[in-house]
Formats: C-alpha cells, structure tokens, sequence
C-alpha cells in the first residue's frame, strides 16, 4: 500500500539574536547627525513607535566618516509616517518609501521589511528576483533582510546604542564587506547588489568576504538583465562617488565590467589586464580629485574616456568604406551608444556631449592652421580639449597638438599661428548700421519699446 508523505514544510529561516553596544563602546554621537534625522527620530518615539538610525549612515559614522544621507527605519507603516510629518511625501512601488523633506535635506523613513509574504499580494518575485516588497515585519527580519553585515547596524536614540544583528560590529573592525545570508540566493534576488559590494569595497577600502566575492565570478552576467536604467544610475554611483579609479578597477577584477562596458574591459585586457590605458586612469583620478576639492564634474567625459575604445573601432571600419571622416564620427558616435544603451541607457542629455567631443577631436586635428578662433568659441570645446590632452597620454604624438590648443587659449589665434591667416583670423566687419524705415503714409506708428 502506498501512502502520499506530505513534503516537508521549509524550515523558517533563523531570526539573529541582537548585540547591543553601548554608547561608551562606539564612536557614534548626535553631533554627528544630521539635526533633521534626530527630530524625525525622536518625533516617531514620541508617537509611540520604535525608530532606528540604520543602514550606512551608522557604518560611516562608526568608522569616522561624515555621511551625506541619513535613513531612518521604523515600525510605523509609510502612511502613519506621513500622519506624523506634515513636510512627508510617500513615494515607490517596489519599495514604498516616506520622504521627510526640510528644505534640501530629505530623510528617508523605511517600515521594517517582513521576510516573508503575508499572502496580501505585497510581495511578489520573479524568477528569484524580487520585483515588490511591501509586507511589513520587525526589527530582526529587517536586519536579516539587508544586504551587507556591515548595513545592519541601528542606533537607537532612547539609549544611544548601537544595535547589531548580524555581526557587522565586528566586521567593520575588520574591515569587511560580508553578505547576509547565501551570496548565490541575494545576488539572484537583486543581481545590482553585485554593483553595490564593489562599489562600497571601492568607497571603504574593505576587502569583500571570499564566498561573496567568488560568487560575484559565477553570477556577474545576471547583471544584465536588471534595468539599463537602474544600470545607469548604479554606474553614477560608481564613478560620480569620489572612487571612480577604485572602482573601475574592482569592476574590471570582478568580471562586472565586461557585462556594463565590455569595450572598456578589452581595451584594458588588450592594454595588459593589471593596468588600465593612461588616458583612462587620468580621466578618473581627475574626476575623483575634482569632486574631493567640490568642484563639478560631467557623466558626459567620463563616458566618453571610457567608450572611446569602442568609438575608435567603429570610426575605423567606416572610414575604411570610404566616408569621410566628419560624418564617420556621426555614424560611429550613434553605432558606440545605441550598442551600449542596451544595456545602460545613458540619457540623451549625455550621449549628444559624447559625440561631439568625439566628433571635434577630427576639427581639432585639421584645425591646428586654421579656424581657430571659431572651435576656441564652441561651447564644447573646452571638454574636447581637456579629451585631446588625456588621449596624448596613450598617443604621445598628439602632444605637440594639445600644446597648441594650450597656448590658443592663452593668446588670440593670430598670436598663436602668426602664418595661418583665416576667416576666423581676420578683422570682423563693422556692424552694418541699421537704417530707420520710413513710415508707409496712413500707417500707424510704431509702438515703442515695451508698450
């Protein structure tokens, strides 16, 4: 006789044990915080509900850091947030989010995540993936729910102390970036938390725990099928963060780079894998020293530094069929970022800076004799001249041109080629003066100037 056996139920994942240190044990102070984050803290105690400084606003600060963002975490759902917060605004679908908003400063207020789905519809995976996450719970499954040890902190304001859930006390003292739960089972729920180990590994200087890392090595195509525009704000994070040197070159170990830039990644294979093209390393130590000392920077150059490999190739194969140079830049411009937009869809505020600082480097290099004073005025050209300059790194015969277009910007074109008059290097003419029209006889007159 043969009986059905009921499966076996799967067993509920653990819930972690709470390390509570105290205020005399760490570094965190209140007058490190955000004042905003405190009073949204201290106004949800008051309402009855617990509320957490969480996430890598408690890692920055225990490591000495000034964090930028400060994020709160809670048991009030999003909506009894907003009750309490006149200036709170509820955002997300994916992820429903409070919004606390004093001026230019937003603090971001998360309910506590539940580990599993409540049968509400609120949670929903595709493929292990997940896509919706709405089902609330406590601290403990909140803490198992983040990614990294070292994000699982949560300072409570009534104590001061610093919760821990999942050893990430520890792990910061030892400066390491270790997954929460099986690397293979988080990298599928969100394939961008690949993104995200490197990127922090970049920004703290930790090493990344060895299970994590080598199932970055196995798993680094599925990051290809997140969104090319999540893609493309993960890629701002990397490189706009002040680590863009530190991250490419965790990028390009982890085997990461060659699914987001797989241009890039042969141009540093073919330039010897263990040291990226000159002009490559200039660019992002200059952005990475530009955003240390507060000034601006721009997507757009650093794009174009790193898909000039690709534009190079592509610029070949169309002069080789015979166009002609300008409008083979045109067509290798559109060929390199529609390839690449699928699979980081860069704006189009970004790609038409690309091409033309792709496309002046051939007027730059025609123009040495020549209409000078027309490419100095062009609204472009400083970024392709400062493109011109990181290329003679990698191609010392462009030097001798970056010199002149140095000194161009220094003196009139006249100065500069004494012996190459132009169009551009002539007198302009006199404004021609406008003659007053005479009135038709019968038609009114004119009205004056802001009538």
């Amino acid at each position: 006789m043969v009986t059905d056996i009921p499966a076996p139920k799967p067993a509920k994942r653990s819930l972690p044990q709470v390390r509570v240190i105290p205020r005399e044990q760490h570094g965190v102070s209140r007058k490190n915080i955000s004042p905003n984050a405190l009073r949204v803290l201290y106004k949800l105690k008051e309402g009855g509900f617990a509320a957490y400084l969480v996430g890598g606003a408690v890692r920055d600060l225990l490591l000495g850091g000034s964090p930028k963002d400060f994020d709160v975490a809670t048991d009030a759902t999003p909506e009894q947030v907003k009750q309490l917060f006149r200036n709170c605004r509820l955002i997300g679908r994916r992820f429903r989010l409070a919004h606390v908003v004093f001026g230019g400063e937003i603090i971001e207020v998360a309910t506590f995540r539940a580990l599993g789905d409540d049968g509400t519809g609120d949670r929903e995976m595709v493929d292990g993936r997940i896509v919706r996450d709405n089902v609330y719970g406590t601290i403990e499954e909140d803490a198992v729910r983040r990614d990294f040890t070292a994000n699982a902190l949560y300072y409570a304001i009534e104590d001061f102390s610093v919760r821990d859930y999942a050893d990430g006390f520890e792990d910061i003292r030892h400066r390491t970036l270790r997954l929460i739960g099986d690397p293979e089972q988080r990298y599928r729920e969100d394939p961008v938390r690949m993104l995200r180990a490197v990127r922090l590994a970049a920004k703290l200087g930790f090493r990344i725990d060895d299970a994590a890392w080598m199932a970055i090595a196995e798993l680094a195509p599925l990051i290809g099928e997140a969104a090319p525009a999540r893609l493309f704000d993960e890629m701002l994070k990397l490189f706009l963060g002040g680590h863009a040197y530190e991250s490419l070159r965790w990028l390009e170990a982890s085997g990461l780079l060659r699914e987001l830039l797989p241009a890039t990644a042969a141009a540093i294979e073919e330039h010897g894998g263990e040291e990226m093209p000159r002009m490559m390393e200039a660019a992002l130590k200059s952005t990475d020293l530009r955003l240390t000392e507060g000034r601006s920077v721009t997507p757009a150059f650093l794009l174009a530094v790193l898909l000039w490999p690709a534009a190079r190739v592509a610029h070949a194969a169309e002069v080789a069929r015979g166009t002609e140079p300008l409008l083979a830049w045109s067509r290798a411009s559109d060929h390199v970022v529609r390839t690449q937009a699928a699979r980081i869809a860069v704006p189009r505020r970004y790609t038409l800076p690309i091409e033309e600082i792709w496309t002046l480097q051939t007027r730059l290099e025609q123009s040495m004799r020549k209409r000078t004073s027309r490419l100095l005025a062009h609204p472009r050209f400083r970024a392709a001249y400062d493109f011109l300059c990181v290329r003679a790194l990698d191609e010392p015969s462009l030097k001798e041109l970056a010199d002149f277009w140095t000194r161009a910007q220094v003196g009139t074109a006249q100065e500069v080629a004494p012996d190459a008059a132009s169009v551009d290097d002539v007198a302009e003419p006199a404004p021609k003066t406008r003659r007053r029209r005479r009135r038709r006889p019968g038609a009114p007159a004119a009205a004056p100037d802001g009538a």
